[in-house]
């Protein structure tokens, strides 16, 4: 009811808002700041004049990218492995995500075989379904893009680590 009030229903905001605020990352974040982000440095942007929005913009933005690149990565993390918002809010199968696809599949095929002995099929052929198999596509699937994707987050977690190993 409330999602065609909005008009969230069958699209694809219905997806993104319900995980768009985390308390979570605002946490890391938060504690991100206050622990790689020096008071003096930003001291300094104000004896040389420079307005709040540009001491954020050019010098606290580029020291926090990996803070930031952990809040895309965990956040992509969510997105990506989120099917129960896509089951409620999503019936256009155009607008499906990919592990809701997958969930309704494996839910099928368990489905066919609790219910072989009802079916018309023969026997044999339901018991040659491969399912441990088509488990096993699917979680390469799922993991598939994540995997090619970590490699460019990579690079900002070394740097994160390596600006909290610098002493002052």
């Amino acid at each position: 009811m409330a999602t065609q009030l909005l008009g969230l229903k069958d699209s694809i905001w219905a997806l993104i808002l319900p995980l768009a605020l985390n308390a979570f990352y605002i946490m890391i974040l938060r504690t991100f700041y206050s622990t790689s982000v020096p008071d003096a440095i930003i001291e300094s942007g104000k004896i040389d004049g420079a307005s709040e929005l540009k001491i954020f913009y050019k010098i606290v933005l580029p020291l926090s990218l990996p803070g930031l690149a952990t809040i895309g990565l965990f956040s992509t993390l969510g997105y990506w492995n989120d099917w129960f918002n896509a089951l409620l809010y999503i019936d256009d199968p155009n607008l499906v995500p990919l592990q809701s696809m997958l969930m309704r599949i494996e839910t099928s095929m368990q489905f066919i075989l609790q219910n072989s002995q009802n079916s018309s099929l023969s026997l044999a052929a339901l018991q040659s379904m491969p399912q441990d198999t088509s488990r096993m596509a699917m979680v390469v699937l799922a993991t598939g893009p994540i995997i090619l994707a970590y490699p460019f987050f990579q690079r900002y977690f070394i740097q994160g680590l390596t600006i909290g190993a610098v002493k002052e």
